[in-house]
């Protein structure tokens, strides 16, 4: 009988998870394999240069090994989204601003820490401080040039293996197209929009309405063939 899906993904979390402790001890490691090299052996030169090509290889697997937990872990506690943002100094209205977060219990925080490590960028923030019972922190990129150079090729590089993969790949696409202007002109700004009610329950969430953004709703539409000046 064949493994089912939701088995196989319990199983790949928790390979994903034994990786972590050994990701982070990697170096150490390193480092005690070289001393007892030069103690033992006379020829500890030549040992010491196969050592560390092996730990060489061996770092790089184990940090392979820690992007992939990584990427397990935001399949199911991460989220990528580009919120709607009322502007009316602005010619169509509404800016479009992309983000990618991770959320976890403060008594689990250091994962969140770990993201911001690996990714090199990035800020841990409470998730609500108007809510005094929400004890939750939450890891956020929302620098456009961070999710550009290192959170979309993160997961590129790492692919999640859940239906957020199709989310992700929206996001990544009108980030790519934002990269390159294209939300100035209301004919783009328009087709990204479309895109963007495709991710996340297909907009049922915003506060916003498709209508608001580009149809008759919107009060800035007038101005919509005029491009932006930055």
């Amino acid at each position: 009988m064949g493994c089912s899906p939701m088995k196989a993904v319990r199983e790949l979390g928790l390979e994903r998870r034994e990786t972590v402790d050994s990701a982070l001890s990697i170096n150490s490691a390193i480092c005690w394999k070289l001393r007892v090299s030069g103690a033992t052996h006379s020829n500890g030169h030549s040992i010491e240069c196969r050592m560390n090509s092996e730990n060489a290889s061996g770092a790089d697997n184990q940090q392979g090994r820690l992007e992939s937990y990584l990427s397990g872990f935001a399949d199911g506690e991460g989220s990528f989204s580009i919120g709607l943002q009322q502007r009316l100094d602005l010619p169509f209205g509404f800016q479009l601003v992309p983000e990618f977060r991770v959320s976890q219990n403060a008594e689990r925080a250091s994962i969140l820490e770990l993201f911001k490590r690996v990714m090199g960028c990035g800020r841990i923030l409470e998730n609500d401080r108007k809510r005094e019972n929400d004890k939750t922190y939450v890891f956020v990129v929302r620098r456009r040039s961070d999710l550009i150079e290192k959170v979309i090729p993160f997961f590129r590089r790492n692919p999640l293996i859940s239906e957020k993969r199709t989310t992700f790949d929206i996001f990544a696409q009108v980030v790519g197209c934002m990269s390159c202007s294209e939300h100035l002109t209301w004919s783009g700004f328009e087709r990204l929009v479309h895109m963007v009610f495709q991710m996340n329950g297909n907009g049922r969430y915003r506060k916003w309405s498709l209508t608001d953004v580009i149809g008759v709703e919107n009060p800035q539409r007038l101005y919509a063939e005029h491009p932006l000046r930055v």
